[in-house]
């Protein structure tokens, strides 16, 4: 995972609009704050993801 989408990830988690798990509306407020890169990411790294939410950094 890049640094750029652990930030957008974060910044997601940080307005609080949404579970973290709730990947249809991540993906919604990705596009809504213009975050190709996740977008990109979710699309094809579900799982990782899956692992950042659940353990962070590990």
């Amino acid at each position: 995972m890049s640094e750029k989408v652990r930030e957008q990830i974060l910044y997601i988690r940080s307005t609080g609009l949404t579970n973290m798990f709730d990947l249809k509306r991540v993906r919604e407020l990705a596009v809504e704050f213009d975050m190709p890169e996740l977008i990109e990411f979710l699309d094809e790294h579900q799982k990782e993801y899956g692992r950042f939410i659940l353990y962070g950094d590990k």
